[in-house]
């Protein structure tokens, strides 16, 4: 019975469980077997890093800011991406990116926050 390499289709010799032909085969295929969730994370990961970026842009150096939706929109913060969130005894929900979070104080403003103890 005649293997194939399954990344080029080279004959294999050797082994009976052998997969592929030689290493760059193998890290090949297994390289494009994770481009697609690669590039799925890439894109958000990207999106988080902007977004904690404009945050810092506009937090001062005592790490509180106001700031008003249409500004960070502005400066393209997308809403969608956060990576937690906390939400308050009074049920107040802050979004944080990373350290950077910020949470909506009514007429389409919101106060930016660090918190300490993730820096």
């Amino acid at each position: 019975m005649q293997r194939y390499c399954i990344e080029c289709n080279t004959e294999l010799f050797g082994r009976i469980d052998k997969r592929f032909c030689n290493d760059k085969c193998r890290i090949a295929y297994h390289n494009s077997e994770k481009r697609i969730t690669s590039n799925f994370m890439r894109k958000i990961n990207e999106a988080l890093r902007i977004n904690r970026n404009i945050l810092n842009k506009f937090i001062s150096p005592n790490d509180k800011a106001k700031v008003s939706r249409q500004k960070l929109i502005d400066a393209g913060f997308k809403f969608k991406y956060h990576t937690n969130t906390y939400t308050t005894k009074d049920n107040r929900i802050y979004y944080f990116v990373y350290e950077c979070g910020y949470v909506d104080i009514g007429n389409d403003h919101f106060l930016l926050i660090i918190n300490d103890e993730l820096k």
